[in-house]
């Protein structure tokens, strides 16, 4: 059915802070794609933000999450309890931190990796096949830069210019051109997302 549309989440118009949490496995660039978005933030929104990350110990391949919050404002505790945005790129990552969503937050689930089901609670959740998308450019590790395209055009959390900044700053050596379609597919990706309606189980 036809689920409301995903919070628009602008802290540098509408609010002071927004905690994200970004989950999946150890190889699937969880921990840079938290950092990309911090030092976006950071360094090129004038905000505040704090990382915090956890891997199981076989981190490859093994549970892994990052924590990210933004504000306008000093930060005073870390960590992130209940998101507004959670990003899944797996399934158990899906079941283990999705009821942890605030109540008007969104869920951004990569469709390759995750199969939502069907949920007692009403939330938002936005779809993207981002691992398909990944090994149509010929990589599948840029999953994660897609994904955070799509997180920047769906949830405005952190500016776009800001995000591109960013991921310049940490691919050097001739990966910048790939990294930058990537983000940018995923941009396209979610305004089609936004245009469309999210959808929701």
């Amino acid at each position: 059915m036809q689920a409301r549309q995903p919070v628009n989440l602008d802290v540098r118009e509408e609010m002071n802070i927004v905690e994200i949490k970004i989950a999946g496995i150890g190889d699937q660039g969880i921990v840079k794609a938290g950092y990309i978005i911090g030092q976006a933030a950071s360094l090129y929104d004038n905000m505040k933000a704090v990382l915090t990350q956890s891997y199981v110990p076989e981190s490859r391949g093994g549970r892994c999450s990052t924590e990210i919050i933004i504000s306008d404002e000093e930060i005073d505790y870390p960590f992130v309890q209940n998101p507004d945005i959670l990003i899944c790129m797996s399934r158990d990552a899906y079941l283990l931190f999705s009821p942890q969503i605030k109540k008007d937050g969104t869920i951004i689930i990569d469709e390759d990796m995750v199969d939502p089901g069907r949920t007692k609670k009403k939330k938002s959740i936005l779809k993207i096949p981002a691992t398909r998308m990944a090994e149509n450019l010929g990589k599948k590790i840029i999953a994660n830069i897609i994904m955070l395209g799509f997180f920047t055009s769906t949830t405005k959390a952190v500016s776009e210019d800001a995000m591109e900044k960013s991921i310049l700053s940490l691919f050097p050596g001739g990966m910048e051109d790939l990294n930058l379609k990537a983000f940018r597919e995923g941009i396209m990706a979610g305004k089609r997302a936004l245009k469309k309606g999210a959808s929701a189980d």
